[in-house]
């Protein structure tokens, strides 16, 4: 027997104006009219009115209900709509933080605090640090070998973050913004000065570099302070490659020059934001290089 848009509405526990929604999205199609222009259903309509009500009730879009009533995998409806959720629940977290960063923070520095966090999108994404790296390496870098450097430099951003780390990662956010400012230019110039010039291999550098950091990165864990050894080898292992160079007390003299000189500002204020965005969470390539650097200053 056909029901009426009152009591269909009734069965299912939502209201006629509801009823008449979904009718009109054509996620419930009625089965004609009464004598008087009145919508009415089949019976099956109660067990799809049900169903759509269910969906809704964990916030699914119609879209992806009207997909699900049409066929659709319900398994991936539901798995959309939880990655969804999630993100909200990330996005919040970051709020709560940021808030706490700034109902912790002294009178007189919460304005200068609220507009570096109001230009942080909530949850950061990296992009703008992504794209500071892009900048700043060396075009002929292979896109593997591209993308594993910037992996390791650029934190991923933790779901459930400390206010201090959405500080860190507001600062990071705002110095990459700015952008790179001549640092690729200023490295050529001070190879140039310290007469390591010449073609380099970009590619062997950086791949000889990130076996160094990696051995680097392993003795800051153990507590080891900078020193010859292994690490410090295959660091200048990797420039005497990229400069097709031997290794020798005056190549590392020269390379001493070039990492005294390539020092920048933005770069230490970059490696220090890092650590502050991940909590400390381990040894940065930043802090693996000054391992490195503070070595050859102690070499011969």
């Amino acid at each position: 027997m056909p029901l009426s848009i009152g009591e269909l509405a009734r069965r299912a526990g939502v209201t006629v104006k509801t009823v008449r929604h979904y009718s009109d999205q054509g996620l419930l199609p009625d089965a004609g009219r009464s004598a008087g222009g009145h919508r009415r259903y089949g019976p099956e309509a109660l067990d799809r009115l049900r169903r759509i009500r269910d969906l809704r009730a964990f916030g699914m879009p119609l879209p992806d209900v009207a997909e699900a009533l049409a066929g659709g995998s319900l398994e991936r409806a539901l798995a959309g709509r939880l990655a969804a959720v999630g993100g909200q629940l990330t996005a919040l977290r970051w709020q709560e933080a940021a808030l706490r960063a700034l109902t912790e923070a002294p009178g007189e520095q919460r304005p200068a605090l609220l507009r570096l966090l109001g230009g942080l999108p909530l949850p950061p994404t990296g992009d703008i640090a992504v794209r500071f790296w892009r900048r700043q390496l060396p075009r002929a870098l292979p896109p593997a070998l591209r993308a594993a450097v910037i992996d390791a430099a650029v934190p991923v951003p933790p779901a459930d973050p400390e206010p201090a780390q959405v500080v860190g990662y507001a600062r990071l956010h705002a110095l990459t913004a700015a952008g790179t400012g001549g640092l690729a230019e200023r490295c050529r110039r001070v190879r140039r000065t310290a007469a390591l010039a010449g073609d380099t291999d970009p590619v062997a550098l950086y791949r000889g570099l990130g076996e160094a950091y990696a051995l680097a990165a392993a003795a800051l864990a153990a507590g080891r302070a900078p020193g010859p050894g292994d690490e410090l080898d295959s660091f200048v292992a990797a420039h005497a490659r990229a400069y097709r160079r031997r290794d020798s007390p005056a190549f590392r003299a020269g390379l001493r020059a070039v990492t005294a000189a390539g020092e920048d500002p933005r770069m230490r204020a970059y490696w220090r934001y890092v650590d502050e965005a991940t909590g400390g969470g381990g040894p940065t390539m930043g802090a693996a290089h000054d391992w490195l650097v503070g070595a050859l200053g102690r070499d011969g």
